[in-house]
């Protein structure tokens, strides 16, 4: 494999990387790894102007793990789903207007799958404006917790929800549009996510309904905060898209969001996920 360079975007999240090609990513069966531990440094990998296509794309997600086929029909290529508002291009594309709010990707799985290991994103055609992808470090946001706030949170759990996230977007639904997000499971994880690694980070985001045991509007009050302050400004990486540029992070330990855009928009990103296999513990 060809030497590569890494250089740090913000000081909390994100590293562009440079000297690897489409094909070498694809192809090089070092690569996997070397991602991998550069991931769990930076939180986000940047690759500008890669113009890696659809089936490479798939190939290098084979090499950090399993390939999440959950949404498989979307896109002529297994494995690839498409991001975009066009409900011509994807049928769900309703939902993904949530995805204008901070969160973790699987959070509210419909069973006991485990979050996401990594996504990548790759630009096929991007917004005239608005539309960058920007990501905040979680592991950073609870290392930035007082001794006694660290203790205090260690023990919280908070229920996670579609509904929660999708009231969001649409404050006021029908009600076929509630009952479908209600007959999505909710699940309760805890608020610090004890890594297999050791690190821990928080577990927050539009799908973070309420604190387990604490008064509702009190433990909306906490979990509003605690985002808040995981996602100022200068903990924020925020990537403004080109034609081919491919993003790929750390679902386990990066929140992430889509700055808002025209809804008419063209804009697409073609999304594969590889599968997790650490539960939030």
């Amino acid at each position: 494999m060809s030497l590569l360079t890494i250089n740090k975007l913000t000081e909390s999240v994100g590293a562009e990387v440079s000297g690897l090609d489409a094909a070498g990513l694809a192809a090089d069966d070092s690569v996997g790894s070397v991602i991998l531990d550069a991931l769990e440094a930076n939180g986000v990998l940047v690759f500008r102007g890669l113009r890696l296509d659809p089936e490479a794309q798939v190939g290098f997600c084979r090499r950090l793990g399993g390939v999440d086929h959950s949404a498989d029909g979307h896109h002529p290529v297994a494995g690839i789903y498409p991001i975009t508002l066009d409900p011509a291009k994807n049928s769900s594309a309703a939902y993904l207007k949530a995805t204008f709010d901070w969160h973790i990707d699987g959070c509210t799985p419909l069973g006991n799958e485990y979050p996401q290991k990594a996504t990548v994103l790759s630009a096929v055609q991007v917004a005239e404006w608005g539309g960058e992808t920007e990501f905040a470090n979680s592991y950073a946001a609870y290392e930035a917790l007082t001794a006694a706030e660290k203790e205090h949170y260690g023990s919280l759990r908070v229920v996670h929800s579609l509904e929660a996230s999708q009231r969001r977007v649409t404050p006021d639904p029908s009600p076929e549009q509630l009952a479908r997000w209600q007959s999505r499971p909710t699940h309760e994880h805890p608020l610090v996510w004890t890594h297999r690694s050791g690190r821990k980070s928080l577990v927050l985001g539009a799908s973070a309904d309420y604190v387990v045991g604490m008064d509702l509007a009190e433990g909306r009050a906490l979990l509003a905060d605690l985002l808040e302050r995981a996602t100022a400004p200068d903990r924020v990486y925020s990537h403004v898209w080109s034609v081919g540029d491919t993003v790929i992070w750390d679902n386990r330990g990066v929140l992430h969001r889509a700055a808002p855009y025209d809804p008419a928009s063209r804009r697409e990103m073609l999304r594969t996920t590889v599968l997790g296999d650490e539960p939030i513990r």
